[in-house]
């Protein structure tokens, strides 16, 4: 029987986690030993509780360790407020769980600035400062895990998203680089492209899908990547519905020709996209020979 894998003495952070994909992914890195700064907008609801404090007391009546911060974590400052409260409460902050995420879906053509502002503030912005706060500290530790979210939508597009698509994008290229500055300092980074029925998604999936595609789900994969035992960085995973795979960046062999025209590109497309060889850059200096 293969041992079970725990947190016992790590101290994460997940932002959004006050429903949904979140909450899965607070739970269960609770419910294996670890302390978590549960982060979610500031939104009492009738009984005054707020969403992260809710969660909190969930995990406590399950035996475990949880505190809330309630602030969106697009707020200016609220990043570095989420560290200090992981340090007040519990002294160390070793996991970052960048979850926390809107839509404001409208097709292109009539798609405000403001829209767009909005869903990157929360998406790219928020992780990036969340991130940045917690990174001295990891670094310090010489220890670190942090998964990033994108989204097919980030990978591959969707009608009525490029707010949402950008800001999914642009998440893939931080926790790539972050992956390779955090390499000599055993920060791990990846990132995971989760599909799950949540308030932000069930309407648009059937209903028949919804058991299917529980958050506790993805919450397996995110866990693996917040593990001490997860050697891996700077990759994409799919996680949906007990589907789990890897999504990749490639490159053709393609076509070289140094003194190529635009006729000469024309006349070798086919080769240029051809897909029978390819290899994986790793980072941004991984370019053929010139």
């Amino acid at each position: 029987m293969t041992e079970e894998l725990r947190y016992d003495d790590r101290v994460a952070i997940v932002t959004g986690a006050g429903a949904g994909l979140g909450r899965a992914h607070a739970r269960l890195l609770a419910s294996r030993g670890a302390a978590v700064v549960v982060n979610d907008i500031d939104r009492p609801g009738e009984d005054g509780r707020t969403p992260a404090a809710v969660v909190c007391e969930q995990i406590s009546e399950a035996g475990g360790t949880a505190i809330a911060f309630d602030a969106s974590i697009a707020e200016p400052g609220a990043g570095t407020e989420a560290v200090e409260t992981a340090l007040k409460a519990f002294g160390r902050v070793d996991i970052v769980v960048n979850n926390a995420g809107i839509v404001r879906d409208r097709s292109f053509a009539k798609m405000s600035e403001e829209e767009l502002r909005a869903v990157l503030d929360v998406h790219l912005l928020g992780s990036f400062r969340l991130t940045q706060a917690a990174w001295p500290h990891l670094a310090e530790r010489q220890y670190g895990r942090v998964v990033m979210t994108t989204s097919v939508a980030g990978l591959f597009g969707n009608f009525g998203q490029a707010n949402y698509s950008s800001a999914k994008a642009g998440l893939v290229g931080l926790g790539r680089t972050l992956a390779i500055e955090g390499a000599r300092k055993n920060i791990k980074v990846n990132i995971v492209s989760p599909g799950a029925a949540t308030d932000m998604t069930s309407a648009a999936l059937p209903a028949e899908l919804h058991a299917a595609m529980s958050p506790d789900r993805v919450a397996q994969m995110v866990g693996y990547l917040c593990h001490e035992s997860c050697a891996v960085t700077g990759e994409i995973f799919f996680a949906a519905a007990g589907n789990y795979a890897r999504d990749l960046i490639i490159q053709t062999a393609g076509y070289r020709n140094p003194g190529a025209t635009v006729e000469d590109i024309a006349a070798n497309l086919g080769r240029i996209m051809d897909t029978s060889e390819w290899t994986i850059p790793t980072e941004a200096l991984a370019t053929p020979d010139i």
